[in-house]
């Protein structure tokens, strides 16, 4: 089964992320039960709307685990190796190396408890060095090498430096591990000294915080060039929706005119009466020329994909994959009998009336056209849950306790729960399901948590095997 994972990624969004094969043709649909009191539902949310400003995606080729992948031993001798491939190979572990400091930063940034969160870092520091340390024993001797060498070991050296020192800063307070923070601060001095022995950065860029993440976010898109895949991404159905413009146009004008000519027929000659009644005609004509259109493009509109994307080598140029992407709401009856199953199994109390939003992403990708010793490319999409609780009002909810004599009170907030029910499907292979439970206040998200679905459907953290007995 293909790496499929989905995890909270900050305090108001998910994030889903899947590595795709060579070769692949796999779908994945999420289907979010929202309930009613959030107050989400089409005429709140526009989908076209929620896609381009809350849903944000990253497509990149993948090798797997935290090693030197193509920098010191995918090839015998960088030497008979072009400028251009020792670039690509270089970003492709820089552009790695970041993306894995990200995700481990943001895991330990959510642990609160001082026992686990400071030997969690101290492992963290102990990756860190030892990653560094390999990086730059393979520095080229080649001078016409060495500038894109020292691009990255600058922007890998202040970015680790900004995560450890990020962690620090969100860190509980013990008095115990005071040694652990040490450590961690030693490293980020040794790191700043060894960037200014390097005469990386000027002191001007070092002590001017605009200058210096400007220049470190130029030097992360530089890491990017080869690695993350070209984007070309259209609306479909353009000329079907002005077609549907036309016809929703003609149908409100063919009642307009059979009710102009009624009008003219019950009052002769250009009067007044005949003017105000052809004024509140047309009147009713822009009232509902909109919703006619508008229903009639939902229907035609209904489980058809919104938008295409083609996958580039920023390189080559090779197309490396096709996408097609859907986002609607649905009624129940669209609902796929699994995923119903699947939400009935929630408990009494939480079975309420929903609104259910469908997001789903086809994706076939070709067997050629890679990069080198690569052979799978993965994809990262992040869900802001913001448009979904920005509604909410603040609790004001009091709980009452009666303790020897004394009534007391505590403050509770209200809290609401979203279900995340993700299904994959290979090629024509039977399709395979998850489920999520976000729980949110007006704050963020306050509980992630994966939870259990029937026996009978089958997982999508199950083996072939055992999906096959």
């Amino acid at each position: 089964m293909a790496d499929i994972q989905v995890k909270q990624e900050s305090s108001y969004s998910i994030k889903l992320s899947q590595v795709l094969e060579a070769g692949a043709d796999q779908r994945i649909d999420l289907y979010f039960s929202l309930p009613q009191d959030l107050g989400v539902n089409p005429k709140s949310l526009n989908e076209e709307e929620y896609h381009h400003s809350a849903v944000f995606g990253r497509r990149s080729y993948y090798s797997q685990g935290l090693h030197l992948p193509l920098v010191q031993g995918r090839f015998t001798s960088f030497k008979k190796q072009s400028l251009e491939d020792y670039r690509i190979y270089l970003n492709l572990f820089a552009y790695q190396f970041a993306v894995a400091i990200e995700t481990d930063s943001k895991e330990l940034a959510r642990v609160s408890d001082a026992e686990q969160f400071y030997p969690s870092l101290q492992e963290l520091l102990t990756l860190l060095a030892a990653m560094l340390k390999k990086f730059r024993r393979s520095s080229p001797a080649d001078p016409k090498w060495q500038s894109y060498f020292e691009n990255a070991d600058n922007y890998l050296s202040w970015f680790c430096e900004q995560a450890v020192l990020k962690s620090l800063s969100h860190s509980p307070r013990s008095s115990e591990f005071a040694e652990c923070k040490d450590l961690a601060l030693a490293f980020c001095r040794e790191e700043a000294a060894y960037r200014e022995a390097n005469r990386y950065n000027s002191a001007q860029t070092v002590n001017d915080p605009n200058r210096i993440s400007n220049k470190m976010l130029l030097l992360r898109r530089l890491l990017q060039q080869g690695v993350v895949l070209k984007q070309e991404q259209r609306s479909l159905g353009k000329g079907l929706k002005k077609l549907t413009t036309g016809v929703a146009t003609a149908m409100v004008m063919m009642v307009v005119y059979s009710m102009v000519f009624q009008a003219q027929g019950m009052l002769s000659g250009l009067t007044m009466a005949l003017v105000v009644v052809l004024a509140i005609i047309y009147g009713f004509r822009e009232i509902f020329k909109d919703d006619i259109r508008d229903a009639i493009w939902r229907r035609i509109q209904r489980g058809r994909p919104r938008w295409s994307r083609i996958l580039r080598d920023t390189v080559s140029q090779t197309v490396i994959a096709k996408q097609w992407v859907w986002l609607e709401f649905v009624g129940n009856k669209d609902i796929p009998d699994a995923v119903k199953e699947i939400l009935q199994r929630r408990h009494r109390q939480n079975k309420v009336e929903s609104e259910t939003l469908h997001y789903a992403v086809h994706a076939k990708v070709n067997k050629s056209g890679f990069l080198a010793g690569y052979h799978r490319i993965q994809e990262t999409i992040n869900f802001n849950l913001t448009p979904f609780i920005r509604h909410l009002e603040r609790s004001k909810i009091k709980v009452y306790r009666e303790q020897d004599g004394n009534v007391s009170s505590e403050s509770a907030e209200r809290r609401y729960q979203i279900n995340v029910v993700v299904a994959v499907r290979q090629a024509k292979a039977a399709p395979r399901y998850a489920r999520y439970k976000v729980t949110v206040n007006r704050s963020g998200i306050v509980e992630f948590i994966e939870s259990t679905i029937p026996d009978t459907i089958a997982s999508i953290h199950q083996s072939d095997e055992a999906s096959a007995v």
